[in-house]
């Protein structure tokens, strides 16, 4: 019950032709591919612009671990 078998996924491809038919699976996996490429570069855009923000203003009020380590070992 795990996974799928061959038969299931010939059925499936069946299936999704019938739907779609051959001239638009083509283009639907262009667009499918285009949406992915897109959305990876704007994960690293918004990774990049973070990473730019922290250094022009990090975060202020927070004690390093460091610090907070000698407070709980002191008499």
């Amino acid at each position: 019950m795990g996974g799928l078998s061959i038969w299931h996924w010939l059925i499936i491809i069946v299936v999704v032709v019938l739907i779609f038919g051959t001239k638009k699976l083509p283009n639907i996996g262009g667009d499918l591919a285009a949406a992915i490429k897109n959305f990876r570069k704007g994960m690293q855009d918004d990774s990049k612009s973070d990473a730019e923000q922290l250094k022009a203003d990090p975060p202020t009020g927070q004690a390093s671990p460091a610090s907070d380590n000698k407070a709980d070992k002191a008499p």
